[in-house]
């Protein structure tokens, strides 16, 4: 009996872990209809920029809209501009969603990163949590780099010399910037339980 009762309760556990997990977003897309007048103000702005109306995490930034914009205005250039190269890029945004067990972020940039040249069993073991085999060379700086900075919240000087050798002062600053923007979008998204777009979650690792 004793047994069963512990059954019961690991049960009950895991359907309040899932229900969690699952949970409708907080920030829900708010109708262009109700938009204020800063809002509409912001979404003219986005569209000026982006070509499109504000989607995803900016859709749902829209409820601060000046914030949201210095977000997209950041995220241009480090998603477009940066000396950091596409690829390597991508790569970095994978290693921050997946720290941060971001849904959403992992979703959108995943078929991102693999069209950009990523291998997709490098992306496997990052998303099981295992230490990706077979990384170039840059990919290992880009890797050591984001990982040492998302854990630990610094980054070592061996590590930081090797990313200054490769990519200069710049690269390192960019390299920095992605993870830390990335960072951002993911606490702001996981405040919200932003879903994924293609509704697969990511598996949550114990703490």
């Amino acid at each position: 009996m004793m047994k069963q009762a512990w059954l019961v309760t690991i049960f009950i556990l895991t359907c309040a872990g899932s229900q969690a997990l699952f949970a409708q977003t907080r920030l829900p897309v708010i109708p262009v209809e109700q938009y204020t007048p800063d809002q509409v103000q912001a979404a003219q702005e986005f569209e000026l920029a982006r070509k499109r109306a504000p989607w995803g995490p900016f859709a749902m930034l829209m409820y601060s809209p000046e914030l949201m914009n210095n977000a997209r205005a950041m995220g241009d250039y480090l998603r477009y501009k940066s000396s950091i190269p596409n690829s390597l890029s991508e790569f970095a945004i994978l290693i921050t969603a997946r720290e941060w067990s971001q849904d959403y972020e992992w979703s959108i940039h995943y078929p991102i990163a693999i069209k950009a040249g990523l291998k997709a069993d490098i992306a496997a073991a990052l998303k099981d949590g295992r230490h990706p085999e077979g990384m170039s060379e840059d990919e290992t700086l880009i890797y050591d780099f984001t990982i040492e900075l998302q854990r630990y919240k610094r980054v070592s000087d061996i590590t930081f010399a090797k990313v200054e050798q490769r990519f200069g002062k710049k690269g390192a600053v960019d390299l920095a910037g992605i993870a830390g923007y990335y960072t951002f979008l993911a606490m702001e998204m996981n405040t919200a339980r932003h879903p994924p777009a293609d509704g697969v979650y990511l598996p949550r690792f114990p703490n």
